[in-house]
């Protein structure tokens, strides 16, 4: 099984350059606390907004999917 995490990740940032919170809203969620974040920012200046959603999603690597697609597995053992 092929795993793209570089493609997802160059997709986000696409996204984050666009509208910062959407790119954020993949890698993280509606309810995580870097989406408020980033949606707070673009709302009030849109240029920290996108530093901001940029460097939330190239500081941490996507997580690799699961045999189930939803957890990853080191947690299904």
């Amino acid at each position: 099984m092929s795993y793209s995490g570089g493609c997802s990740t160059c997709l986000e940032t696409v996204f984050s350059v666009v509208l910062p919170p959407l790119g954020v809203f993949f890698r993280y969620g509606f309810c995580s606390s870097e989406f408020v974040v980033s949606s707070a920012l673009t709302v009030l200046f849109y240029v920290p907004g996108i530093v901001y959603s940029v460097w939330v999603i190239l500081k941490t690597p996507p997580e690799p999917p699961g045999i189930d697609g939803e957890r990853p597995y080191y947690i299904l053992a």
